[in-house]
Parts: structure tokens; C-alpha cells; sequence
């Protein structure tokens, strides 16, 4: 299987960021992908209001993005905002494609190194897969990437591949936090790990919006071992791999991490 990581940065305007979506996704298609994941806040970044935008999945928004996977066929991850609870949002992930249709809420909220997510996004409950093309995928946004339960859940339900979509805040340590996790979770699970993330706003010349999570890059593609097979750096960019799900059963018989796992 083709799959390919789209690493953007987004901003304000929900149409802007649609069509770095679609130029990123026709990009892709061109390079022979079945899917392109898109990072967290794709629909608008952090650092600005979320509520007002805010849709449900069968929004205008949401609808764009489905129309253009059936127009291009291909499937896409993207992340976008739908409507909470109490005037608050929930961060999900959309999933859309020729007979595709799912989404993830994010379940674990970042309240961590001076942000509040939950201050405006409810938490979501529970995890989320998907089948494309006879391969079963896990569903995973950001600061769950810290949960190896979440991941390992996933491949107990069947996931060979679990995504993490990302608007990974920048900090001392957090690109070595960043890398570790992503490999350390494809371990965990043994399965590969498709990390797609914001890029990096220094790098176009534009500065992090205060204490908001705007994005560091650093995407990559784990493998079920955790080495990486593609990777990114700060820049926004296209990385593009071919990945064999099969292999997963192989890797699972020789490290059954999975089931030697103990409850305690």
C-alpha cells in the first residue's frame, strides 16, 4: 500500500486551508497514494476561535473534503472541529474516501505544558478504526500519541496501521519527545505508525501563535520494528511510502508483545 503524509500548516481561513488540502491530495494521487493523511487543525489552526467554525460531520466543510476524495479517488484523514458539549468543540479526525466514513475524537486532551484543550474541546470516549483496501487502521490525535493504551487497543481490534494526526507544541525537548513517541508506540503495538504533524512556523517566516500548538513538522512513518521509513523535517512538505500490512503478522510472531501483554 502507497500512503502519503501531507505535512501543511494551516491558518485562519477554513477555504485557505481546504485548498492546501486539495493540492496536497491531488499531489498525492499523482504519486500513486490510496491515502493521504493530513495533520491535526487542518480544518483551522490553534490560536484562533474554534467554536465558530465548528460543523458537524455532515457540514460543508466535512462534505468538501469527501467530494474531493471521490473526485480524486483516494482516501483522506484530515483533522477539523465538530460541535461538543456546553459550548465546547470536539477535536476530530474525518476520515473520507470511495466507501469510507468514520471519525476519531479525541479522547485524550492536552492539558500539559500550559495549554488548556479541554478549556474548549470535549474529550471523545472511545477508539476508532477503519478498513481500506483489506488493511484495518487505528485512529489517534496528538497528545494520545503519550497513551500507549489507546494504540495497542487499536491493534487488539484488528489496526495494522495506527495514524497520529498532530499540532505538536514547540518547546525544549519536545522534537525528541516527538520521535520517541511515535517509534516507541509502533513497538507498543506493533504495528506501523503514520505520524503526520503541523509543520513548522518558523520556517515559512510566521511565529507560533503564543502558547497555542501550532506545529513542529518532524512527520514520519514508523514501522511496526520502529524504524523509520520516511521522515520530514520543519518545512511543510509531501513524504510519500510504499508499506506491506502483511508484514505485521510476521512482526507479531516474532515480538507478541501484544499477547504476552499482563493486566495489572
Amino acid at each position: 500500500m502507497r500512503l502519503a503524509v501531507a505535512q501543511i500548516i494551516t491558518g485562519k481561513s477554513t477555504a485557505a486551508n481546504l485548498d492546501l488540502i486539495r493540492d496536497y491530495a491531488t499531489q498525492a494521487k499523482a504519486a500513486g497514494a490510496e491515502l493521504v493523511v493530513f495533520p491535526e487543525a487542518a480544518m483551522r489552526a490553534f490560536g484562533h476561535s474554534l467554536t465558530d467554525i465548528a460543523e458537524p460531520l455532515d457540514g460543508p466543510w466535512a462534505q468538501s473534503v469527501r467530494n474531493l476524495a471521490q473526485e480524486l479517488d483516494i482516501a483522506i484523514v484530515a483533522g477539523m472541529f465538530t460541535p461538543g458539549k456546553d459550548g465546547k468543540v470536539r477535536n476530530t479526525l474525518l476520515v473520507a474516501g470511495p466507501g469510507l466514513s468514520a471519525a476519531y475524537d479525541k479522547v485524550h486532551l492536552f492539558d500539559a505544558f500550559g495549554f488548556a484543550e479541554s478549556n474548549t474541546v470535549d474529550a471523545g470516549e472511545t477508539p476508532v478504526t477503519f478498513e481500506l483496501n483489506g488493511t484495518t487502521f487505528g485512529l489517534a490525535t496528538c497528545y494520545d500519541v503519550r497513551f500507549p493504551a489507546l494504540f495497542t487497543a487499536n491493534a487488539k481490534a484488528g489496526a495494522q496501521v495506527n495514524i497520529v494526526c498532530a499540532s505538536w507544541g514547540a518547546g525544549e525537548g519536545k522534537a525528541e519527545q516527538w520521535d520517541l513517541l511515535v517509534r516507541a508506540r509502533a513497538l507498543d503495538s506493533t504495528t506501523f505508525v503514520v505520524a503526520c504533524g503541523q509543520g513548522d512556523p518558523e520556517t515559512t517566516g510566521a511565529g507560533p501563535a503564543g502558547s497555542a500548538p501550532t506545529g513542529i513538522g518532524h512527520s514520519a512513518v514508523i514501522s511496526p520494528l520502529g524504524s523509520a521509513l520516511a521522515t520530514l523535517g520543519g518545512e511543510p512538505g509531501l513524504a510519500v511510502v510504499d508499506i506491506d500490512p502483511a508484514t505485521v503478522a510476521g512482526v507479531r510472531e516474532k515480538l507478541p508483545v501484544l499477547a504476552n501483554a499482563r493486566t495489572f
